[in-house]
């Protein structure tokens, strides 16, 4: 899903949302104050002028750095086992490699920004700090830490109302007023307490098949969507003709015949952009699907993207479930031939 304001000058002339959040029924907000709630008002908006004028500036000084922010993260505390720690970094080295070869700002962060706004919130008000604190970037990118490098169907967002109708693990904002709006009309079903298990509780009301639970992210922008579609929808394209991202059970197990059937390019079934591990939480351990068999795919994944990064060394692994690497070409006599395409000097910010 690619969430896309027309330009910063055009979006700051309409006005803020009112207080009370319009995608809960009005006679429902009856809550008390809460940190996020009082701050609502007073967050602060682009200076379209001051923006474009320093966004100019960035550009005239480095006309080749990037234009694009990935941003993802993990708790602030360790997993319950090491190995969901390991799992982690391997899953955090996946997105640097890709952001290294492709020229793409990242940032990790492990901090809470809002004392309410936390577990799947937390992401929120971080991409609103990242937006006004980055102008120069033009899209700022989040993926969960789950997921290896929004999949939408308009029919089930609209006709079904399916609360699987998007996934609001991996998007991309365009940076400028009108993104900033739609984070804090998103982020009113967010605050931890009652305003979170009332809003879950009209979630799963108007939701197909939700179960009953407080609010999550996902659940939220979808009903945003759906109750104030024509607001909201004018600048929100929903991504379906390519997967952006795919169920890792059915995918995994199919990497080698990928490799041999399928090549760059249009024409053929791709394999989709990323893996997405949903129901596995090796961090915890209490997940949809065993330790292992989430451990065991998750390592197969790895391997087949980080053989994308090594065949540029000359090396590959062994197999998909090896730690292994084996060289494919010897390349003794030009060993930094690939260098310029890698682009090692790219700044990583933790």
């Amino acid at each position: 899903m690619a969430i896309e304001g027309v330009s910063a000058s055009a979006t700051t002339t309409r006005g803020e949302a009112p207080l009370t959040a319009h995608c809960i029924p009005p006679c429902q907000i009856s809550q008390p104050q809460t940190k996020w709630k009082r701050l609502i008002g007073s967050l602060p908006k682009f200076d379209p002028t001051r923006k474009m004028k320093m966004r100019q500036m960035f550009l005239q000084q480095h006309p080749k750095n990037p234009r694009i922010m990935l941003v993802t993260g993990s708790r602030p505390t360790p997993c319950d086992s090491t190995i969901g720690d390991h799992y982690q970094l391997k899953s955090i080295k996946n997105k640097i490699d890709y952001c290294r070869l492709h020229s793409i700002e990242i940032v990790y962060n492990m901090a809470f920004f809002d004392e309410v706004m936390s577990g799947v919130w937390v992401k929120l008000p971080l991409i609103r700090k990242l937006m006004l604190s980055h102008p120069e970037m033009e899209w700022i990118w989040w993926m969960d830490s789950y997921n290896m490098v929004v999949h939408g169907y308009q029919s089930l967002l609209f006709d079904e109302k399916s609360w699987i109708a998007l996934n609001a693990g991996v998007f991309l904002l365009r940076n400028c007023q009108w993104s900033l709006d739609l984070l804090d009309a998103w982020a009113r079903m967010g605050p931890r307490g009652w305003a979170r298990d009332e809003a879950g509780r009209i979630l799963t009301e108007n939701l197909k098949g939700r179960p009953t639970f407080e609010a999550d992210d996902q659940s939220a922008l979808i009903y945003l969507l759906i109750s104030r579609r024509d607001e909201w929808m004018d600048r929100v394209f929903l991504e379906n003709s390519y997967y952006l991202h795919g169920y890792w059970v059915g995918l995994v197990d199919r990497y080698e015949e990928y490799e041999r059937k399928i090549h760059p390019g249009l024409g053929d079934e791709r394999w989709p952009f990323i893996t997405h591990f949903i129901g596995c939480k090796v961090c915890t351990g209490y997940g949809d699907y065993t330790f292992e068999s989430c451990l065991r795919n998750m390592e197969r994944a790895f391997n087949f993207a980080d053989d994308q990064m090594l065949e540029k060394y000359g090396f590959r692994h062994r197999g998909l479930s090896s730690p292994n690497v084996k060289r494919i070409r010897n390349e003794t006599s030009r060993p930094l031939e690939h260098t310029d395409k890698i682009n090692v000097s790219q700044t990583v910010y933790i």
